[in-house]
């Protein structure tokens, strides 16, 4: 299983993720805006252009990733959810496994579901108030 650290911030993603890109070096592997997901055109002007999703490798295994907020949408950041653990197990029935021990007595934020990104993947905070994700895709 793989572990990547999930970042979030208010705006702020790309200008962070160049400048993490110029510590670390590399490509992104991803650089996804709010306009591009369903629905996206109809977020507020402000919001369409904040990152939906970013990853960075950082290292031969591991995956720096993060997006912004959609503060129209109740995704308000705040300390605590600004840093998620998310994980990247083999299959579907270790990610639901995965899922549902962690999430129980938490709060759900996504059900585990296949998303428009082609992954199945769900998020949480658990009942000690730590976010995790959890994604699986087959290809990887």
């Amino acid at each position: 299983m793989k572990v990547n650290p999930y970042l979030n911030f208010d705006g702020q993603a790309e200008e962070a993720f160049l400048f993490y890109k110029s510590v670390f070096g590399g490509e992104f592997t991803g650089n996804m805006k709010m306009k591009d997901a369903p629905g996206g055109d109809e977020l507020p002007i402000a919001e369409q252009n904040r990152v939906m999703h970013i990853s960075l490798p950082i290292g031969k295994s591991t995956l720096l990733m993060g997006s912004d907020t959609a503060p129209s949408m109740g995704n308000i950041l705040k300390k605590g959810n600004n840093n998620y653990i998310s994980l990247h197990p083999e299959s579907r029935e270790e990610a639901n496994r995965l899922f549902n021990g962690l999430s129980a007595g938490g709060e759900i934020e996504m059900p585990m579901e296949d998303q428009f990104w082609g992954d199945y993947f769900g998020s949480f905070i658990d009942k000690f108030g730590i976010c995790w994700m959890i994604n699986h895709n087959p290809e990887y």
